[in-house]
């Protein structure tokens, strides 16, 4: 009788240490999770945040200075095909049409500047 009163008390012990030991494996991994979301989210606000603007930065100041010319218009006959007119404007021209880069079939627009 006394040896399974001993029994049933060291297994009660047992699933209380081992709920005990689980309860703090949880909590530490939950520890552990928060460090590297925080780990993280620091890491965006102080490096890649100041990062992208930074580049931004450079880009904007490169085109500041850069003169683009516009390259000799050469009518190959495989470019700048219109078989079918386009829904908008005059037809002749792309949706995003930029008259200093983009040349229509018979050469590129005067430019105003």
């Amino acid at each position: 009788m006394k040896m399974a009163a001993f029994g049933r008390i060291s297994q009660a012990l047992y699933r209380s240490s081992l709920t005990q030991t689980r309860r703090q494996l949880s909590a530490a991994a939950h520890a552990e999770e928060h460090q590297a979301t925080r780990t993280w989210k620091i890491l965006t606000f102080v490096v890649a945040l100041p990062g992208v603007a930074v580049c931004m930065l450079n880009m904007y100041l490169k085109m500041q200075h850069h003169h683009h010319e516009q390259p000799e218009f050469t009518p190959y006959s495989h470019l700048r095909i219109r078989s079918k007119r386009f829904p908008w404007g005059d037809g002749n021209k792309s949706l995003f049409h930029n008259p200093h880069y983009n040349a229509l079939p018979d050469g590129y627009e005067e430019d105003e500047h």
